[in-house]
């Protein structure tokens, strides 16, 4: 499922030709799109067709088409504080985006039928972490994946506010869905080929909204070689987050402010264009033609315009070796990191309030 808006050079290309396309209409989930790097999420060899919009698999890993899940993003309609459940959750693209926009104070919960996958999850996880300036722009809830099968949820689970389920259900498997959302929550899922958001209306009604058609793979239901049920899959808890923790999260929030509040004082930063030599186009010569005996002989008529664009390709081809080389763009400075780097505290306490990261 997929190819319905062109490939992209890099991540940034392709949002701008989802957004073109009107797949990605809001402005909260333009901005996680362009925070987390899709490519980041494929291994080495394949990141070529990260910028596609086409699904990709390889082995247990899978990743739907950007179209797909810049509609799935917009249907959860999402809010800070929110509790999520990703049914499903592959390699935590989505849930680290949706992450991005429910904040410290939401829940943000996944599951995954393959160990290696869940793997492979919280290893991308942890070099955002760790590794992205992305992470310092935006108030993050962390993902929390468990291995299992989505069918087998534990029945005094709690219910969630969004949930997304990234694989086909049937129509038998629809009500189960159902009970796990609040009252007032939304469903997004792919039943009968249609991707479908379900909104809960009251304890006992609900709205659905067809969204867009689709083609996946329907869910897997388990069975044991005995016979046997298979084990009840538990949810992560709903945690309260420590004094030490939030303490954290409020610091860098008010140093956050105070690095906006900077740059907004400063005004926009005005760049450059990089002039592009415009290309002489030279007009065709005129020709005079002369009598010599008999013969007609063609004999080229120099104009001054000719002589002028002639003198002046000369300078341009002299100049083409003591030209100064572009200089590279200077890369972005993370201000929330130095700002915490330069506050009068211990280096432990500087190095906890950047989640120990080492840039």
């Amino acid at each position: 499922m997929g190819g319905a808006v062109s490939a992209g050079e890099d991540n940034d290309d392709l949002i701008d030709n989802l957004k073109e396309a009107q797949y990605i209409r809001t402005d909260k989930v333009e901005q996680a799109f362009r925070a987390i790097d899709r490519g980041d999420y494929y291994l080495e060899g394949y990141r070529d067709n990260a910028y596609k919009d086409l699904a990709w698999k390889h082995g247990n890993i899978h990743l739907s088409a950007p179209c797909i899940y810049s509609e799935v993003m917009e249907a959860l309609n999402l809010q800070q504080g929110l509790s999520f459940l990703n049914l499903g959750s592959g390699t935590g693209y989505l849930s680290t985006m949706v992450g991005l926009i429910i904040g410290p104070f939401g829940v943000n919960h996944g599951v995954e039928l393959h160990k290696d996958v869940v793997e492979y999850a919280k290893d991308r996880l942890e070099e955002f972490i760790r590794n992205s300036d992305s992470f310092d722009k935006f108030e993050f809830c962390e993902p929390s994946f468990v291995v299992g099968n989505c069918l087998e949820i534990s029945s005094d689970s709690h219910q969630y506010d969004r949930i997304y389920c990234g694989a086909g259900v049937q129509k038998d498997h629809e009500n189960y869905m159902k009970v796990m959302l609040k009252v007032g929550g939304i469903l997004v899922m792919p039943i009968e080929d249609q991707l479908t958001q379900i909104t809960r209306t009251g304890q006992s009604s609900w709205e659905s909204k067809n969204i867009l058609a689709v083609s996946f793979a329907p869910l897997v239901q388990q069975s044991r070689n005995d016979g046997s049920k298979p084990d009840a899959v538990v949810l992560p808890p709903f945690s309260v987050r420590s004094l030490q923790d939030l303490a954290r999260i409020y610091i860098r929030r008010t140093v956050r402010n105070l690095v906006n509040e900077e740059a907004l004082s400063k005004g926009p930063v005005q760049r450059v264009p990089q002039k592009r030599k415009r290309r002489r186009c030279r007009p065709p010569r005129i020709n005079t033609y002369v009598f010599v005996g008999n013969q007609l002989i063609p004999e080229p008529m120099e104009s001054e315009e000719d002589e002028r664009i002639e003198k002046e390709s000369k300078e341009e081809e002299q100049d083409k070796d003591t030209v100064e080389p572009l200089k590279p763009e200077e890369p972005q400075v993370n201000l929330l990191r130095d700002k915490i780097l330069n506050l009068p505290l211990p280096e432990p306490l500087k190095a906890y309030l950047l989640y120990y990261r080492e840039k």
